[in-house]
């Protein structure tokens, strides 16, 4: 029988050589990801995005849910809607919602970039304020949050009334930078998330290297 705490314990075996080898073994980018992954640094803008697997995994989820309709809340750069967009039929739609006008901006042109503008909207403003607009397009297949994390609660609520049964929620960070147990604010909002899509959904949270909540809507 395998060690168990050998198993939990197992992030001590990655190095950011086997990183880079996987990375560019399973989840290399084409030109349109690479640029938009370097953009936050072209544009000074927060290197928060996906790395290179995760960004992967996004796009293989896609296809195994056979999203046609998906809304992801933080764009920053695009890095992540390409990365759903490319999972996503011909007729696809990605709604992605960005508060920042610059970097909506930068998106945009990555998107365009990647030859994807025409399967991927940009939402400009607050996201809470502006979901209702396209609560008409739905039921949507798939739900990707990477936003700010106080707001992480409302927007798995507003995905567990607007996901299809069997969709898909997603939620970044879902470690909080290693601080989910602390006492300040957002670490109890991002427990109260965990806690509501435990409830409410059949749920695990995957060990990346901030932590990847993946939902079925019931």
């Amino acid at each position: 029988m395998a060690d168990v705490s050998s198993r939990a314990g197992s992030s001590r075996y990655v190095t950011p050589e086997i990183t880079r080898y996987v990375d560019d073994t399973h989840a290399a980018h084409d030109a349109g990801l690479q640029r938009a992954f370097d953009a936050p640094q072209h544009h000074g803008m927060p290197a928060i995005q996906l790395g290179a697997s995760e960004g992967k995994t996004l796009s293989l989820l896609m296809r195994m849910v056979g999203a046609r309709k998906v809304v992801e809340i933080g764009t920053l750069a695009g890095y992540s809607a390409i990365r759903i967009a490319q999972g996503l039929p011909p007729d696809g739609k990605l709604w992605t919602f960005e508060l920042d006008p610059r970097h909506a901006q930068v998106a945009r042109d990555n998107l365009a970039a990647a030859g994807l503008a025409d399967r991927v909207a940009v939402c400009l403003g607050p996201a809470l304020e502006l979901l209702a607009s396209i609560e008409a397009s739905g039921p949507f297949d798939a739900v990707f949050i990477d936003a700010d994390k106080s707001g992480y609660p409302d927007y798995a609520r507003w995905a567990q009334r607007h996901l299809r049964p069997g969709g898909l929620l997603i939620g970044d960070n879902a470690y909080f930078f290693g601080q989910l147990l602390s006492d300040s604010l957002e670490a109890a909002r991002m427990r109260d998330f965990h806690e509501f899509v435990a409830r409410h959904f059949d749920s695990v949270c995957l060990p990346t290297p901030d932590g990847l909540v993946l939902g079925l809507a019931r």
